[in-house]
């Protein structure tokens, strides 16, 4: 099981941002790994902040949940997701590991390759919450 922590950002359109990580085909939600000794939310702040060049505004911090899917990048593997829904300031951009930013909304079809966690379950879920 890989354990990850994952940012849910939508914009003033209801629009949900995914990433796609360089030598990869899949988009999903930004986020990543816990490094020794981090909570979530230290690890949540510090990948929004490598791989989009922005900052987590703290107040806007909500838990949505723990998810488990199939990894996009990992055959045979599975993700834990804890999953969270954030506001964001500063200009995004792709930085660091990131190959390429969408914004989709989650009340349409997407035509892109999605990771099965985004699919399956953050882009429903979307559809579930006010912004």
């Amino acid at each position: 099981m890989i354990e990850i922590v994952t940012a849910l950002i939508r914009d003033k359109q209801g629009r949900v941002l995914l990433v796609r990580k360089n030598g990869t085909a899949s988009f999903m939600q930004p986020g990543g790994k816990r490094e020794a000794n981090e909570s979530d939310l230290m690890a949540l702040a510090r990948e929004i902040r490598e791989e989009l060049g922005c900052t987590v505004v703290p107040d806007s911090i909500r838990f949505l949940g723990t998810f488990e899917a199939a990894a996009a990048n990992e055959p045979g593997q599975w993700v834990r997701a804890s999953a969270y829904k954030v506001r964001v300031t500063g200009r995004i951009a792709c930085e660091a590991e990131i190959a390429e930013i969408i914004w989709v909304d989650p009340r349409k079809p997407c035509e892109r390759n999605l990771a099965p966690l985004m699919r399956d379950i953050i882009l429903p879920l979307a559809l579930s919450l006010e912004d």
